[in-house]
């Protein structure tokens, strides 16, 4: 295998990596060191870091025909049927004594068709037209890759090329089948894509489980019924989950069993086109949640032992596996397996038209203890010490480089709990190149709270602290829970607060519960605190907009095959006389205020009051002044609350609407004057009734 090594701060064999790291020029790393002066300690390393993204650049513009060329390897690799007819297969299997293809175009033998062997792992089979033209490999011709051993026995295989697998009839076993995928009249898109948002409001979805039945979603389906709520609901993105093919449905997608095929238990890849074409027309900017991370440990239908050896595509050995995923570790040190994950990303811009991505799993990436057992206090040592996986990092820093240079409109989002600095800043001033990462600490923080803390004992400083600590001009993604928090063996927020409740007392027309009042009240405070101060971005998983409850559960051998967890019950927040509506108007009234005042993409909030005793929060963001009350019982008359602006503050949103299952006690018709005496160290205040358990959000007119 041709290898890239930048393991270690002696000579990594690269012409930058052989330099002393100091002299390495990185364009605009003093930018980075300037903001945060902390870092230079740390120069050294920073600069090692992109000596070795440069060696990656260089060795791939002198053999791999420059960084364009060698991210289409899709269109070298695999089955391609050309213009004439003709076939072309190819595979990297360096560890084979020999390649053969097999499928329904020749019976099954095993041994008729047989690779030439090319230099570098590389194996080529041409296939001629039949004597009539036509292709000897059809449309949706099943095939396999035989591959030799080093021991000589043949083993099958799926192309990890594969455009399109499919599960066999249930009578058959579970073993994807690969088909060649080259229908007459392919999708052709109609929409463009749409402008990179200035706020991101992401809904996070999955198209399996987005049908309230119990079977799986399709891709149609979800275009035609899902979509029109997501943007009725305000958000301006969608991240759809559990799209590269995973032959165990139970695994949420992140046991990825052949990379370059979407779903097909969804449907078609041209019905995926259709859904994101819709997407498009729509005004939705649409991400992908990329597995780069891992890979199963499928054999038979994944990439596990392609070539017959342990290594391949991953590490050999303990380094090769990960002991909590059970899954395979990349090598992201050779060169065919950079191609492989490159072409990936491409494959998803240029085939499928997805618009960004989300990376997951990157805190076990970037760490050779793939963050097991690792708490992260954020001292920097722990960011550049020998436990950092360098060749990870500058995969990481090749991919965001080459989707950011080749698209424009991109963004990327990290899926990291480790908070790396400059994981969120670009390559040329040596960070990792993401635009976001998500705020994982947020919803630890509210599960905790709701799990172990009663109200009144809820710390209005650690909150906002937990809101707001992030590093300057690093975006992140807030959320009060995602797909984590809807598993089974967890609970929603929703289901944290209000349990069995939600069985018996969600109805209007139900007796009153105290339980449930509490719980709807807190519901919507949690997310628009989350939404205003937490972050950058905001995301929301599907069905928690309006409190779905329970848990999610993919059918499995230990539920009994059962889809009865593995849905979305749309009918509670479509029925007009459950209460589930309040929280999905609140939602809808939340992403739309923000659309209005963008404070998503404005400067972080400016708290200026948390007030531990009378558990009032206020802060200004974007010109609104928002003012949480999270006591569970006292109500505040003329609660005094500084602001910076002057003028007539009248009320934008507010928690206790009746629309969204409030009590009404806020007079919505009220002009808030300042007063210039000051308050809390800004130049002016106003005097509010903040009602108990109650949010509300003033602008200046």
């Amino acid at each position: 295998m041709t290898e890239l090594k930048c393991t270690s701060s002696a000579n990594m064999g690269g012409k930058f990596s052989s330099m002393d790291p100091m002299d390495v020029e990185v364009p605009k790393l003093q930018e980075m060191l300037d903001r945060d002066p902390y870092l230079k300690p740390y120069e050294r390393e920073y600069r090692r870091r992109y000596a070795c993204f440069k060696d990656y650049i260089e060795k791939v513009n002198e053999s791999g025909g420059g960084l364009d060329e060698f991210s289409k390897g899709y269109n070298y690799y695999g089955v391609h049927i050309n213009a004439d007819n003709s076939v072309t297969c190819r595979e990297w299997a360096p560890g084979a004594r020999a390649l053969f293809l097999t499928g329904d175009f020749n019976g099954w033998n095993r041994s008729s068709h047989p690779y030439n062997k090319l230099e570098f792992g590389k194996w080529e089979l041409n296939i001629p037209p039949n004597s009539d033209g036509s292709s000897v490999i059809s449309h949706l011709s099943e095939v396999k890759v035989v591959v030799q051993t080093q021991n000589g026995e043949l083993v099958d295989r799926l192309s990890p090329w594969a455009t399109y697998v499919v599960a066999p009839p249930r009578e058959e076993g579970f073993t994807y089948k690969q088909r060649v995928w080259h229908p007459q009249n392919k999708y052709q898109m109609k929409y463009p894509k749409v402008p990179k948002p200035k706020s991101l409001r992401i809904y996070e979805c999955h198209v399996g489980i987005a049908t309230s039945e119990g079977r799986v979603g399709q891709y149609k389906e979800f275009a035609q019924n899902t979509l029109p709520r997501i943007v009725k609901l305000g958000y301006n993105a969608i991240q759809v989950m559990a799209v590269m093919e995973h032959a165990y449905y139970a695994s949420f997608g992140y046991q990825v069993t052949s990379f370059f095929a979407v779903s097909s238990r969804y449907g078609t890849p041209d019905e995926l086109k259709e859904m994101l074409d819709e997407a498009h027309r729509l005004g939705l900017y649409v991400l992908l949640d990329v597995v780069h991370s891992h890979a199963s440990k499928n054999v038979l239908d994944g990439l596990n032992q392609f070539d017959g050896t342990d290594s391949c595509y991953f590490h050999a050995g303990s380094r090769g596996e990960h002991s909590l995923w059970d899954s395979r570790l990349f090598n992201y040190s050779d060169y065919e397996v950079l191609r492989f994950l490159l072409s990936n990303l491409r494959w998803f811009c240029e085939e499928y038209q997805f618009d960004g991505f989300r990376f997951d799993g990157v805190t076990s990436m970037l760490y050779h203890s793939r963050g097991i057992g690792q708490g992260f206090s954020g001292h920097y040592d722990e960011y550049f010490g020998l436990n950092v996986d360098t060749e990870a990092v500058v995969y990481l820093m090749l991919a965001n480089h080459l989707l950011h240079d080749f698209y424009p409109n991109m963004i990327t989002i990290a899926e990291d709990v480790s908070g790396m600095p400059g994981s969120c800043r670009p390559v040329a001033e040596g960070g990792i190149g993401f635009d976001y990462r998500l705020a994982m600490a947020i919803p630890d923080k509210w599960i905790k709270l709701l799990k172990e803390v009663p109200d009144d004992g809820w710390d209005m400083g650690n909150i906002v602290h937990t809101l707001s600590n992030r590093r300057w001009m690093e975006k992140t993604v807030a959320y009060a829970e995602s797909h984590d928090q809807a598993l089974v063996g967890d609970k929603t927020i929703a289901f944290w607060l209000m349990d069995k409740e939600m069985y018996t007392h969600m109805s209007t027309i139900s007796d009153p519960s105290l339980v449930i009042d509490r719980g709807i009240a807190l519901h919507k405070m949690i997310r628009l605190i989350t939404h205003a101060l937490g972050g950058e971005a905001y995301l929301n998983f599907i069905g928690n907009e309006f409190g779905h409850p329970e848990w999610l559960d993919f059918p499995r051998v230990g539920n009994n095959d059962s889809y009865h967890y593995a849905r979305r019950q749309w009918n509670l927040v479509d029925d007009d006389l459950l209460k589930y509506k309040y929280l999905n108007n609140f939602d809808a009234a939340m992403n739309h205020l923000e659309e209005k005042y963008g404070w998503l993409h404005q400067d972080p909030g400016y708290v200026s009051w948390k007030h531990q005793d009378d558990k009032v929060i206020v802060f200004e963001r974007a010109g609104l002044l928002f003012a949480f009350n999270f006591h569970p019982t006292k109500s505040y008359t003329d609660y005094r609350m500084g602001v910076e602006g002057s003028g007539q503050f009248k009320v934008v949103l507010n928690s206790d609407d009746p629309a969204f299952g409030g009590h009404n006690r806020i007079d919505t018709s009220v002009t808030h004057f300042t007063d210039p005496l000051g308050w809390a160290g800004r130049r002016n205040f106003i005097q509010a009734y903040l009602p108990s358990r109650t949010a509300v959000v003033f602008s200046n007119y």
